[in-house]
């Protein structure tokens, strides 16, 4: 899958939950990261294709950097390794508190 930055506007709420998620630091959220890193550290779509250049390790797949998105509560792996935990609602609702 070629990421385009049509996919990444359509995507810019999760990649801003995960850039939040990577500045402000919750010991729950890492835990969630660091579960997701370890399956997608051997996975086979690693790699250095990120739709924004110098974010690598990123997902070959959907171009994700790998920082991020495992921190983004409510995305999934676009091959299903791990799964969404909160649904983007959810996290907006978690935000408020």
């Amino acid at each position: 899958m070629k990421t385009t930055l049509k996919t990444i506007w359509k995507d810019r709420s999760k990649i801003f939950e995960g850039i939040k998620n990577a500045i402000i630091r919750d010991e729950f959220v890492e835990d969630v990261a660091r579960m997701r890193h370890e399956i997608c550290d051997v996975c086979e779509f690693k790699g250095n294709e990120c739709a924004i250049k110098g974010s690598a390790p990123c997902c070959n797949e959907c171009g994700c950097s790998l920082s991020f998105k495992t921190r983004s509560l409510s995305s999934e792996c676009p091959k299903n390794k791990w799964k969404a935990i909160l649904s983007e609602e959810e996290e907006d609702k978690l935000d408020e508190l």
